[in-house]
């Protein structure tokens, strides 16, 4: 299975400047030793922007013209559907029952398509949608231009940061992880980059260990609020995990909230709880993590209001 390179991720670069905030890092007041890149920043509020607009750069103008459908819970959706009117390109969006509200009213207000069906449904119904319309289908994750636009904030860490030691990385389907250390790796070989997800979605952790997808199934990684991390890796992202990635870990729930609230009361930041996982591993995980200078990567703010009220409760 070819992976994608570096070189990738550059043409990946140029494809988005322009269309894309370049965050910024941003030091934690708590921890001298922790930097966060805020991909909640973007215009659509995730870091799901990148590999969004690389893929809508990459359509030849026929593919334009029969344009995008995917699949999501919502960001990734959303940041399909803000590149798609960007560019002029028609979209359809399928989203799973019970996907949070903020995310799907967002989506519906683009003027796109919004196709709900039962969560193990919508990969199906996104594919048939592409089959009767001739749109193109732009997955999750599973898509070598969604990768390598993700990785360019892995790009940005190096540039900003030369002498970083460690990179923390939300995993849900991998496209993000995938990305992110294969430009670090690439970039910067002496720094490690660690996946984090939920202890009630670990199938990215399972996965590593069996060297094989491993599916827990949305019976039971609807449990963590983690709503963007409940898939588990493709084979084309779990190829390049275990190629590149130097571990993973897992935080509780508890740990989750405390992060998010960590992140919204002293960093000011508006965060989801996918977002927050990073920070609580450095947080509650930091003993099983190599030291050094620390990059955690805030993934994205689209949050519902009662959950964040829940989070600031504590």
């Amino acid at each position: 299975m070819e992976l994608v390179s570096v070189d990738d991720i550059r043409s990946a670069a140029t494809d988005i400047a322009g269309h894309v905030l370049r965050t910024p890092l941003m030091r934690a007041p708590w921890d001298a030793d922790l930097w966060l890149k805020p991909e909640s920043l973007q215009p659509v509020g995730s870091f799901k922007l990148r590999g969004a607009t690389h893929a809508v750069a990459r359509l030849t103008a026929a593919q334009r013209s029969r344009g995008v459908v995917t699949h999501s819970s919502g960001n990734h959706g959303l940041a399909l559907a803000y590149a798609a009117a960007a560019a002029g390109v028609p979209c359809r969006v399928v989203v799973p029952e019970g996907a949070p509200a903020a995310k799907v009213d967002r989506i519906r207000a683009l003027g796109v398509d919004v196709v709900t069906v039962a969560p193990p449904r919508r990969a199906p119904a996104a594919r048939e949608i592409a089959t009767e319309t001739g749109a193109v289908l732009v997955p999750p994750f599973d898509d070598r231009r969604i990768i390598a636009g993700q990785g360019t904030i892995g790009l940005e860490i190096v540039a900003d940061l030369p002498d970083v030691d460690v990179v923390l990385v939300p995993v849900g389907g991998g496209g993000l992880s995938s990305g992110i250390t294969t430009a670090v790796r690439a970039l910067r070989p002496a720094a490690a980059v660690v996946g984090v997800e939920p202890e009630w979605a670990a199938d990215a952790r399972d996965s590593l260990a069996a060297g094989s997808v491993v599916v827990w199934g949305e019976d039971r990684t609807y449990r963590t609020s983690a709503d963007g991390l409940r898939l588990p890796p493709s084979e084309l992202t779990l190829a390049h995990l275990l190629d590149r990635l130097d571990g993973i870990v897992t935080v509780t729930e508890d740990e989750i909230r405390a992060a998010l609230g960590r992140l919204v009361r002293d960093a000011r930041l508006v965060v989801e709880p996918s977002a927050a996982v990073a920070v609580a591993a450095r947080l509650f995980r930091a003993a099983g993590l190599p030291a050094g200078r620390t990059v955690a990567v805030v993934t994205g703010g689209n949050v519902e209001p009662a959950v964040l009220a829940a989070a600031l409760a504590d």
